[in-house]
């Protein structure tokens, strides 16, 4: 199980100045990519204070130079973790375009107003979804989960505000570093990161 990647060189002349820039660029090719499924679609990587690490993907919903944005609840695994430890990783693997963005920092919570606002946005269905699921924690079985929801579901009909749960909010992942790296033949890859310096950003190659 091989592949050979075929794909232009990537060169630090080719980049932008900020990786968020650089980020836009490629997150803007990989989502008019018809072989890309979920280009928001992230691998969030958290871990324990004593270094347990744990992965999982989830949806971003929002980047800009303050970082980059998922919601969950703050009870999930991920949460706990994130509250313990702030460090993490992103990882986006764009495996059909031989790319992938890989990001590390610091998650912060985001503020009540920004939640408020993007829960607005979700379905209805989600929105009654993020009050069902106690994220990450042992249920007896899938009926236990549908009972919930349904019991929701009547007592916020379709077209009715649903509040948003307390332990329910954004993440705001402040990158430190962002890796870009594009796959070439004989695993000869490109791997450029940018690193946060005094205010700035510098960028180094990486070997593959």
């Amino acid at each position: 199980m091989r592949e050979q990647y075929r794909t232009p060189r990537l060169s630090a002349a080719d980049l932008a100045p900020e990786p968020i820039e650089q980020f836009a660029r490629w997150f803007k090719e990989t989502a008019t990519s018809p072989a890309i499924h979920e280009p928001n679609a992230m691998v969030v990587s958290t871990a324990t204070p004593d270094g347990r690490p744990s992965s999982r993907t989830v949806l971003l919903k929002h980047f800009d130079e303050a970082g980059f944005v998922f919601y969950t609840n703050y009870g999930s695994r991920k949460g706990g973790e994130l509250a313990a430890n702030p460090y993490v990783s992103l990882l986006f693997p764009w495996h059909p375009l031989a790319r992938q963005v890989i990001v590390t920092g610091r998650a912060a919570r985001t503020g009540r107003d920004e939640t408020v606002a993007y829960f607005r946005t979700r379905p209805h269905g989600s929105q009654l979804g993020a009050w069902a699921s106690r994220q990450s924690s042992v249920i007896e079985s899938r009926e236990e989960l549908l009972t919930r929801y349904a019991e929701l579901a009547a007592r916020y009909p379709e077209r009715e505000q649903v509040p948003v749960p307390p332990e329910w909010g954004g993440f705001r992942v402040v990158p430190e570093t962002v890796e870009f790296w594009q796959g070439h033949e004989n695993r000869l890859h490109d791997r450029l990161r940018y690193v946060s310096a005094g205010g700035g950003w510098r960028i180094e190659r990486l070997s593959p």
